[in-house]
């Protein structure tokens, strides 16, 4: 959105947004229960014992709490947008750090396999993943054409391409094409069985991207390049796939992430990606929740990165057109 221009008071020094604010957040706080938790035990000398001062202590945590909350949003609210987003950022990631840390983690298990699972789960994912989303995009750029062809073969071939894989679940698709292709006759190894069904899977999902990117164009381009005597091959690569990447590359850019993230499910058949990693670490020495939630952390390093180079190449192409 953009910036309003619009001089008014601020929301947040206001009654009527203060009042309900602290309201809410403080029922929020009271049913979460935080009475036997830190702020419990912070608060012990007010609210008394935790294991003993039940909703009261509960009642007093969540005013607490809600009150802290409430001039957080209002202190927020006198700095610049973007020390806003940092600090918003630090508290977040400052909660999530001490809910994980409530776990009894053992760090120096953390510390001795962290680098095997990236050195190992790392690449195997990044390379399942890039290879998956290439093989997709060519797919798809295929489908696109053909559902936008008048020849109805080609049409009902695309069409009944991405019904049956868009109808189906991921998980069952590894499956069916790592178990079933074995049955006639072709044995398929467990990387290129998950590359081929991530690769179809989402090939049917960009399908529909670029088709609706395509179509976005205005017919008079199609006409104009025709009259000039343009071949459909060169219409396509000069004129209509330049005008229609602004709109495509936002919306493939979430389904790379997307991929990356359901690049997990090829864990099941034995690639030795970041989670099937995590769970071999993890039953090892019945370190479960270690690993786990190390490599939820390397799966968010890596889609914050891919967010940052897909913010880029879209701000890119705004610059150009």
């Amino acid at each position: 959105m953009y910036a309003d221009t619009v001089t008014q008071d601020r929301l947040v020094t206001k009654p009527g947004f203060l009042l309900p604010c602290f309201f809410l957040s403080s029922v929020v706080f009271f049913f979460a229960g935080f009475g036997d938790s830190f702020f419990g035990h912070l608060l012990a000398p007010v609210s008394g014992d935790p294991e003993t001062s039940g909703r009261f202590g509960d009642f007093a945590v969540a005013v607490t709490l809600a009150m802290l909350f409430t001039a957080n949003v209002v202190a927020l609210s006198f700095v610049p947008w973007v020390i806003q987003v940092v600090l918003v950022w630090l508290e977040l990631l400052g909660l999530f750090l001490l809910f994980f840390y409530s776990f009894d983690l053992s760090i120096e298990f953390i510390e001795r396999k962290i680098w095997f699972m990236i050195s190992r789960g790392l690449f195997t994912t990044l390379y399942v993943s890039a290879v998956s989303i290439a093989i997709a995009s060519a797919i798809a750029i295929v489908g696109a054409v053909a559902k936008l062809s008048s020849n109805g073969f080609a049409f009902a071939i695309a069409s009944f391409y991405t019904s049956f894989f868009r109808g189906l679940p991921l998980l069952m698709q590894v499956y069916l094409i790592y178990l079933g292709l074995p049955q006639l006759g072709y044995v398929v190894d467990a990387v290129p069985a998950g590359i081929l069904a991530l690769s179809l899977c989402y090939g049917a999902y960009m399908t529909e991207i670029f088709r609706a990117g395509i179509e976005s164009i205005h017919k008079g381009q199609w006409e104009a390049a025709r009259a000039l005597g343009f071949k459909f091959p060169t219409t396509m690569r000069k004129i209509i796939l330049p005008q229609a990447l602004p709109l495509i590359i936002p919306p493939t850019g979430n389904q790379f992430i997307a991929m990356l993230k359901d690049s997990s499910l090829v864990s099941v058949i034995g690639v030795w990606e970041l989670m099937f990693l995590a769970k071999t670490l993890g039953q090892k020495e019945f370190k479960h929740l270690e690993m786990l939630i190390t490599a939820a952390l390397i799966y968010w390093a890596l889609t914050i990165v891919l967010e940052i180079i897909q913010a880029r190449i879209e701000r890119y192409y705004r610059q150009k057109k």
